[in-house]
């Protein structure tokens, strides 16, 4: 036999159905709104550093360079000359006056390619000094503004 329940007791046939959780659709797309607000805003703070970081890497590239034809020159009494360029760094030249003043190992363990994926250029003497080391930039072609502008050892 059954006892009736008191009237603060519900009875457990008379519970109501527990609402089912979860995220409604509209909740969902303000939640995808915001990521997307948020991906805008880091990428258009962003990505524009990217070319500064290319031009960095480009001026610190062209002065370890400018450094290691100048310990050349010191060991060898002349620059490297033009036909030779870079390479002059990493194997002895044909032209070089005493192959023994020629440093073992040579100058640079290799020769970086500017951050555009293009040779470092080199030229002795240079325009604008006695050498001169340089990248085309971004453009790959002499002058230019803004990220296409030369970076060389003259600035």
């Amino acid at each position: 036999m059954r006892i009736p329940a008191s009237s603060s007791d519900p009875c457990p046939d008379d519970e109501p159905r527990k609402r089912e959780r979860g995220f409604t659709l509209i909740e969902l797309m303000v939640v995808i709104v915001i990521i997307g607000l948020l991906t805008t805003i880091v990428a258009i703070n962003v990505l524009p550093s990217g070319e500064k970081a290319r031009v960095e890497k480009a001026k610190a590239d062209v002065e370890l360079l400018s450094q290691a034809v100048e310990m050349y020159r010191l060991d060898n009494l002349a620059y490297p000359p033009t036909a030779d360029g870079l390479n002059a760094l990493i194997t002895p030249p044909a032209a070089v006056a005493q192959a023994s003043r020629y440093r073992p190992g040579g100058y640079v363990r290799k020769l970086p390619a500017d951050p555009w994926g293009n040779p470092y250029r080199y030229a002795s003497p240079g325009k604008h000094g006695t050498f001169d080391i340089f990248s085309y930039g971004a453009d790959g072609r002499e002058g230019g503004e803004g990220d296409d502008a030369d970076i060389g050892n003259w600035r």
